[in-house]
């Protein structure tokens, strides 16, 4: 079975899936290196709205890494990310007329909304409540420059 030259899409996605599975057990040792949970939503969010199954299922399985790096209950990052999609950013993006605040809010609603989301988790099914670090902080500036090249 022949490959066509200008149809490099899946390889390329594959070599990225790859790339971000290695950077995700670097970071999750480093915590200087942001775990681009923000980059992961926008791409998950176009995803969606492309309804590309095989971007989907690729950027599910980098949040499910995402997830077991960090000791998160699994899928509720999915979970969390379609219930954004859904819900919040239409909202969002109908409240903005300016991209550079639908980015600033979909990075800062990655990170602090998906908090919320683990504590709303852990209180109803009686789990253990998640750190809120200052590095968060760090990784909403950082990830902000990433998600303003994309």
């Amino acid at each position: 079975m022949q490959r066509s030259l200008s149809h490099q899409n899946p390889l390329i996605t594959l070599l990225y899936v790859v790339g971000f599975i290695f950077y995700s057990s670097l970071s999750s040792i480093y915590p200087m290196l942001p775990p681009m949970f923000a980059v992961l939503l926008v791409l998950f969010s176009r995803a969606l709205a492309e309804k590309d199954t095989l971007y989907i299922a690729l950027l599910s399985l980098c949040l499910v890494v995402f997830e077991a790096n960090y000791g998160y209950t699994l899928f509720s990052s999915i979970i969390y990310f379609y219930i954004v999609y859904k819900f919040i950013l239409p909202k969002i993006s109908q409240s903005f007329s300016c991209t550079w605040c639908v980015r600033v809010s979909s990075v800062i609603l990655a990170y602090v909304g998906y908090f919320l989301f683990l504590s709303l988790i852990s209180n109803i099914f009686l789990l253990p409540c998640p750190n809120l670090s200052y590095y968060i902080v760090y990784y909403i500036v950082i990830e902000f420059f990433f998600v303003s090249l994309l």
